[in-house]
C-alpha cells in the first residue's frame, strides 16, 4: 500500500491577506486602464436606413437633411435640404459623408479629435459656447443627393449661358415681360 503523506498547512501571515487583495485590485486596474487606451477612438458610422449607389467622393457636394447631438443629447445644430462640399467640413462628417449611400439615414459618432479638437465653438452674435472643447458629437444624417464639382460646373455655366442669352435679346421685343423701348431696362 502507498502511504500518504500529510503536509500541514502553514498559517497565513499577517498582512498577508491584504496584499494578496491589493495584488488583485492593482491588476484589474492596470487591465482596465489599457482596455480603456486601446479601445477604438475612430469614426463610428451606424447605417439607420440603407440608401442606394454609389457614396459621395472628396470633391462632392452633398444635400442633407441632419441634426447635431453633444454627448450629453443636446442638439447644437440642425438643417434640411442643405448643401455642403464633403471637402469643406470638419474631418470626421466629411469621411463619414463618404460612406454613405443616397437615400441613406445615418448616424455618425465623431471623436473629438476628427471634429473641433482643443476648440470651443462659439456662437459669432451671441459669444455663447455650442460646441465645449475636446467635445465628441453625434450626427443623424440623411444623404438626400449629391454631385461632383464637374456637373455644378456644368450647371453653372449653362445657366451663365442662359443668362447671356436673355440679356443680349433685342430691346423692344413683344411678348410677356418685354419692355416699351421708353423704359429704362432693370
Amino acid at each position: 500500500m502507498s502511504e500518504i503523506t500529510r503536509v500541514p498547512l502553514q498559517p497565513v501571515g499577517k498582512g498577508s491577506l491584504t496584499r494578496i487583495w491589493i495584488g488583485v485590485i492593482l491588476a484589474l486596474l492596470i487591465g482596465a486602464t489599457a482596455a480603456w487606451s486601446t479601445r477604438y477612438q475612430g469614426l463610428v458610422v451606424e447605417t439607420l436606413k440603407v440608401g442606394s449607389g454609389p457614396s459621395p467622393t472628396l470633391g462632392d457636394v452633398v444635400l442633407v437633411n441632419y441634426a447635431g447631438h453633444l454627448a450629453s443629447g443636446k442638439e447644437f445644430d440642425k438643417g434640411e435640404k442643405v448643401a455642403m462640399p464633403v471637402e469643406g467640413v470638419i474631418p470626421g462628417f466629411s469621411k463619414g459623408l463618404q460612406k454613405m449611400q443616397r437615400g441613406g439615414k445615418y448616424k455618425l459618432i465623431i471623436p473629438a479629435a476628427m471634429a473641433y479638437g482643443a476648440q470651443d465653438q462659439k456662437n459669432p452674435s451671441t459669444g455663447e459656447v455650442v460646441i465645449p472643447a475636446n467635445s465628441d458629437l453625434t450626427f443623424d444624417v440623411e444623404l438626400l443627393d449629391f454631385k461632383s464639382a464637374a456637373e455644378i460646373e456644368q450647371r453653372r455655366q449653362m445657366l451663365q449661358q442662359l443668362q447671356q442669352q436673355m440679356g443680349s435679346a433685342p430691346k423692344g421685343g413683344s411678348g410677356p415681360g418685354a419692355a416699351p423701348e421708353s423704359m429704362p431696362q432693370p
